[in-house]
């Protein structure tokens, strides 16, 4: 019997397979899809404060010690945190422990539990700058992709006159990414069109 050939490794963007196995799975499964779960958000909100200056690959690696330390992503819990829970926070090596980070990732819950008051949601208020459906890029090239637009200099505009910090254009850039609200897959990696499909 013939021997039958393996499959073909289908076509990703270039970042995507630069990393570790659980790189891969994030792109594969998590990159790009629309979420509009609030507790999804923020942890990704979070995630993406906290990779400020670092690389994605060192976040995700700690992504399961940031959800033991900040309570599985509760913003009601960790909105609750205190000045005690930041001195522990501070000395736990399995996320970044950067005071600044830690702290603001306390008030970022207070100001995301302030959104969702006003606005029902925090996924109201978000996907509301894109009329509700994600931006649809067609990038062919990785060098073609910003790092940041117009889009996310307003988002963070409005976030920093909220209180929100470490959301700067660039960091709400990742984040619009992140969570499919811009689909900035390169038009030759399956996952453009599956995502896509996805909104």
């Amino acid at each position: 019997m013939p021997k039958k050939k393996p499959a073909a490794e289908p076509r990703r963007c270039p970042w995507g397979t630069s990393g570790n196995e659980a790189y891969l799975r994030y792109h594969d499964e998590e990159w790009g899809a629309p979420v509009r779960d609030d507790r999804t958000l923020f942890e990704f909100l979070l995630l993406e404060s906290a990779q400020a200056g670092l690389s994605w690959s060192t976040i995700l690696n700690k992504r399961e010690g940031y959800s033991k330390a900040f309570a599985a992503f509760d913003p009601v819990k960790v909105a609750r945190f205190n000045r005690r829970s930041v001195e522990r926070l501070v000395k736990d090596a399995s996320i970044v422990r950067n005071r600044l980070k830690i702290e603001s990732a306390i008030g970022n819950a207070r100001c995301f539990l302030a959104v969702q008051e006003e606005r029902g949601s925090f996924s109201s208020y978000l996907w509301d700058f894109v009329d509700g459906a994600p931006v649809q890029n067609r990038w062919r090239t990785q060098d073609r992709v910003p790092a940041s637009t117009p889009l996310s200099d307003a988002i963070s505009k409005d976030l920093k006159a909220r209180g929100f910090r470490f959301v700067g254009s660039t960091i709400v850039y990742a984040y619009l990414q992140a969570t499919g609200l811009v689909n900035d897959h390169i038009t030759r990696c399956f996952r453009h069109q599956e995502c896509a499909a996805l909104a």
